[in-house]
């Protein structure tokens, strides 16, 4: 495998990673979503506050840098999809702005919205982030409509500044209206949900907000696991855009996305790893209410959504098909950097390590303090 090619599966699967490691801080942004349902519950809001307002700048720098990682590696996805579909990014960049500035303003005297306000910035947060993004996933299996000018690509001319637009006025809203899609953002919500209430069984002694938080994990993880099966079996039998590896032409191919797992066992064991995983946490959360829910479910939120991933750009694969015009599809191969700035970056990648320890120091230190005495609601 040449080396071009290697650097393109490599900041894949960095991409990739990232995107899995959000999905599961996502946590933050299902626990906010819970307040409603905890606030009538004596010192309920307030213990959510508390738990959540911890952890929600690690959410945040995950999604700039994995937006950041992506417009690096992958430069032409993000002129496309971040310059075409800009309403749906608009507004996943919206309700992620209104939590940082909710968790800054909300407990401070004179505050010109009002607690309340804020505490409904959080909930809309909670609910339409997790959403958003997972529709804006799901086009990387069921495409979008734009149309690339590849003969534009590498001039530098004003006129061809711009080398792809969009075909519908919608901008990426369309993608609402594909149930793939929807069902997709509906099951990272209830993930997100999920995943905030084994964190809450994981942090909480109080008796009465964890028999809350164990009511709820059943509902929403229920519908977590219903809307996760629609998915995943509507893609495994959908057509998907194959890449012919001599040409580069792009065609449908029938059963791709299981072709792909079937051709890639490693991948298809980490996704059933993960699956299982985030089985095992949601079972132990609704059954025995354990403090152990959050880490299995967590681990297996990240070999899931990472092997998913997988599957979308590797095995000559598009990961983001055009439905105006299937050459215009993009790949690892044709939306790359250079070769000069992906062998830079691997380097600079080699830092990961020191970040990911750096996190970890963060978190249990944030944990070690002890929080404020939570106020009655």
């Amino acid at each position: 495998m040449a080396t071009m090619e290697i650097l393109q599966h490599y900041w894949w699967f960095l991409v990739s990673l990232l995107g899995s490691l959000l999905v599961f801080l996502m946590f933050v942004q299902g626990g906010q979503g819970q307040l409603c349902a905890f606030g009538k519950v004596p010192g309920g809001r307030q213990a959510l506050i508390d738990t959540f307002g911890r952890k929600w700048e690690l959410t945040f720098t995950t999604l700039v840098t994995f937006g950041g990682a992506f417009f690096a590696s992958f430069p032409l996805f993000y002129s496309t999809s971040f310059g075409g579909a800009f309403y749906v990014w608009i507004a996943i960049l919206l309700v992620f702005v209104v939590q940082a500035v909710s968790y800054e303003f909300r407990a401070k005297a004179g505050n010109l919205l009002g607690m309340k306000t804020y505490d409904a910035f959080l909930v809309v947060n909670g609910c339409l982030g997790p959403l958003l993004i997972g529709v804006a996933v799901g086009t990387f299996f069921t495409g979008a409509n734009f149309v690339v000018d590849t003969a534009r690509i590498g001039q530098v001319q004003a006129s061809a500044a711009t080398i792809s637009h969009w075909t519908t006025p919608w901008r990426g809203l369309e993608a609402l209206a594909d149930y793939r899609n929807l069902s997709l953002g509906l099951a990272l919500l209830f993930l997100a949900r999920s995943l905030g209430l084994l964190y809450l069984l994981n942090q909480l002694d109080q008796p009465a907000l964890r028999e809350r938080a164990r009511h709820l994990l059943r509902i929403d993880g229920g519908v977590f696991v219903l809307f996760f099966l629609v998915f995943l079996v509507s893609i495994l039998f959908a057509e998907g855009w194959g890449v012919d590896s001599q040409t580069g032409a792009v065609a449908l191919e029938p059963y791709k996305y299981a072709h792909n797992l079937i051709e890639m066992p490693a991948v298809l064991v980490l996704l059933a790893l993960g699956v299982v995983s985030v089985l095992t946490g949601l079972v132990l959360g609704i059954g025995r209410a354990s403090r152990r829910g959050i880490w299995f479910a967590g681990a297996g939120t990240v070999a899931a959504v990472l092997a998913l991933l997988l599957t979308a750009g590797w095995n000559g694969t598009a990961y983001y098909p055009s439905l105006a015009d299937p050459q215009s599809s993009l790949t690892i191969a044709n939306s790359s950097s250079s070769l000069f700035t992906l062998q830079v970056m691997s380097g600079v990648s080699l830092l990961i390590p020191f970040v990911a320890a750096y996190i970890g120091y963060a978190w249990r230190s944030l944990d070690r303090k002890p929080a404020a005495p939570a106020e009655r609601d």
